[in-house]
């Protein structure tokens, strides 16, 4: 098999797929999609058959409290509990990294970009965007396809308003959505990363500049877009929680869809459709492992990090404007 390649003699048999970290419900999520016997379409012809349990996070409560839990859950999926990194790379042909804790992500990718694999991490990435460079580095350097991605970039109402026809061209967009932290990572990088990463799903890539404001109730981030275009992220700390956006156009202004659900119409959003949950990135998941191109660029995944490092290094400057360019050099250096 080529460098990060799938064989062609493999298309009549299932591509098979390893998990690194079991302390993340992602992991028995997507082995159940992947090893229903009732799968259709680009889900099927895959099969989680191996998973490594890596120890736990001692310092992250979640880790600890969860990996039993999803160690359990992922056996009744018939998938192969096994003892060690060397032994999950010699019994599947891609990799899904699930460990929750992102400070592990870059010496966990190592080896599995060093053997070729096609490897998928969950969010967050890393911990540090010097983390996140390496890691794509790492990747370019082994000539190994890798990506990494929030599943709510692949929900239907918010990937669906790119090119919604009541919207248009996208001119502008403010996303909203909880912002829980874990002393352990930056700040945003542990799960404001999911609505940032809806922010550049609706905006696209192209960001120049960013201010944060941040009080005991919000995280106020604004992006100035290179085309003059602004995005905003609304990061909840106190008061009602909702997961959406209000997406501005050359057409129209409409509020975006909802976490799992279709995009609105005529502003009316659709809460008795199909819920897309963790299926829409599994599908993409299920593409990139079959040999199809990575869905997210690396350079869009680390300008995404360096957004919200220049988010972090604006509040240290009391909402001084940050360039994203001078944050990601410093972070190559």
């Amino acid at each position: 098999m080529c460098s990060g390649g799938l064989a062609s003699a493999q298309s009549a048999k299932p591509v098979r797929v390893g998990i690194l970290g079991l302390d993340n419900y992602q992991a028995v999520a997507y082995a159940q999609l992947f090893n229903d016997p009732k799968a259709v379409g680009d889900l099927a012809g895959l099969r989680v058959v191996s998973a490594f349990a890596a120890p736990a996070s001692a310092d992250i409560k979640e880790s600890v409290d969860n990996l039993p839990l999803w160690k359990k859950a992922i056996v009744e999926y018939k998938v192969n509990l096994v003892g060690s990194v060397d032994e999950l790379l010699r019994s599947c042909d891609a990799v899904m990294i699930m460990t929750v804790d992102g400070r592990k992500h870059l010496e966990q990718a190592a080896p599995i970009l060093k053997a070729g694999k096609r490897l998928y991490i969950g969010r967050p990435l890393a911990a540090s965007l010097g983390d996140a460079v390496a890691i794509m580095k790492l990747a370019e350097q082994t000539k190994t396809p890798c990506w990494t991605s929030s599943q709510h970039r692949f929900s239907p109402g918010f990937i669906g308003m790119r090119n919604h026809p009541e919207v248009g061209k996208v001119l502008g967009c403010d996303v909203f959505g909880g912002c829980p932290t874990e002393p352990t990572h930056a700040e945003l990088y542990w799960h404001a990363v999911h609505s940032i990463e809806t922010l550049y799903t609706i905006m696209g890539p192209g960001c120049e500049s960013v201010s944060c404001t941040s009080t005991p109730f919000v995280e106020s981030i604004t992006g100035v877009w290179a085309d003059g275009r602004v995005g905003t992220y609304r990061g909840i700390k106190k008061g009602a929680l909702k997961y959406s956006a209000t997406v501005f156009g050359d057409k129209g202004v409409s509020v975006a869809g909802i976490y799992g659900h279709g995009v609105p119409v005529k502003g009316i959003v659709p809460v008795n459709d199909k819920y897309m949950g963790y299926e829409g990135i599994a599908i993409e998941m299920a593409k990139f492992f079959k040999g199809g191109a990575a869905p997210v660029s690396a350079a869009e995944t680390l300008e995404i990090f360096a957004f919200m490092e220049a988010a972090h290094e604006s509040k240290r400057q009391k909402g001084a404007a940050v360039r994203l360019a001078d944050i990601l050099e410093k972070a190559r250096k």
